[in-house]
């Protein structure tokens, strides 16, 4: 695999904040085209010599050694119910995400494409039953992007559960126990949505952002007080339709909502993610997933006075 494939990958933070998506598109075994974010990824390579670990889980195939880390990779194929990739000419895509780093074997590598978010669709049925979490035309070709948590969850088996110190009801000053949780994957959603409900707090849940912001605007045109019946806002950034760069700055541009507190809270990590919440006004950037400092983080601010 070319290097220079991903050299583009820094220029590619100038979409986000715009609406864009810059995806990967890749093959599994067949003509069907696959996608994942760029900023998921931090390389691609050839697949390398793959050391089987015993009584490991089926869709890991080995580890590899890479750049002096070894790493898990996993049988995309076989995570969403194809034929498991063949090691010969398969690569290797590198990634980073919900604070863990893991190769993904792939039959082959397309190029990198920017699609408009408005143009990212949740799959038919909302993935419901698939390992999909959007659908998109790219490059002229119709594109499925993997939902790679889910993929990662079952796994690891989900996340940690809370800690004795976090497992509390909240203490609630003023504040409405009901937070908006934005997010396009399910097991995203879910796990945030369990937690919630862990510390006494009732969650609302849509897909993206535009679902979210017609909900907020719902609540205003009624003519009822949105700060009232919603807490805060949960969303993740990459996300169909409208992503969580947008959403938050379409809620500080509407004065019924720009005093909502939204925390941005994604699979994705790096210095860019902590200067977009800056540039949109969020006001908390949270990686996925610990359950604690989530835990915390909505406590702090729905036990302050309002």
């Amino acid at each position: 695999m070319d290097s220079g494939l991903l050299q583009s990958i820094d220029r590619q933070t100038q979409l986000a904040g715009h609406n864009r998506l810059a995806l990967l598109l890749f093959r599994l075994g067949g003509a069907a085209c696959y996608g994942v974010n760029v900023f998921k990824v931090q390389e691609v390579i050839a697949c390398p010599r793959l050391h089987a670990v015993p009584e490991s889980h089926p869709l890991v195939r080995g580890l590899a050694l890479v750049r002096g880390r070894t790493i898990p990779v996993i049988d995309l194929a076989t995570a969403i119910g194809e034929s498991a990739i063949a090691i010969g000419g398969a690569h290797v895509i590198v990634t980073e995400f919900n604070r863990s780093v893991q190769g993904f074997l792939v039959g082959s590598v397309d190029r990198i494409a920017n699609v408009s978010v408005e143009d990212v669709k949740p799959p038919p049925g909302d993935g419901e039953g698939t390992h999909l979490t959007a659908v998109t035309m790219a490059a002229g070709q119709f594109v499925q992007i993997i939902d790679v948590e889910q993929v990662l969850a079952a796994i690891t088996g989900g996340p940690r559960e809370l800690s004795g110190d976090s497992r509390r009801r909240a203490k609630l000053q003023g504040r409405p126990a009901r937070v908006l949780v934005a997010d396009d994957s399910r097991v995203a959603r879910n796990q945030v949505s369990r937690l919630l409900q862990e510390i006494g707090v009732e969650p609302v849940q849509v897909t993206d952002g535009r679902q979210a912001l017609k909900y907020l605007q719902s609540i205003a045109d009624a003519g009822d007080s949105v700060a009232s019946q919603i807490g805060m806002v949960i969303s993740d950034i990459e996300m169909p339709d409208m992503d969580g760069y947008t959403l938050t700055a379409e809620i500080r541009r509407d004065p019924r909502l720009r005093d909502l507190y939204v925390l941005l809270h994604t699979s994705l990590s790096g210095r860019f993610n902590h200067a977009m919440v800056d540039k949109v006004g969020a006001n908390r950037f949270l990686p996925k997933f610990s359950p604690d400092e989530l835990a915390d983080a909505v406590l702090q601010h729905l036990e302050s006075p309002p």
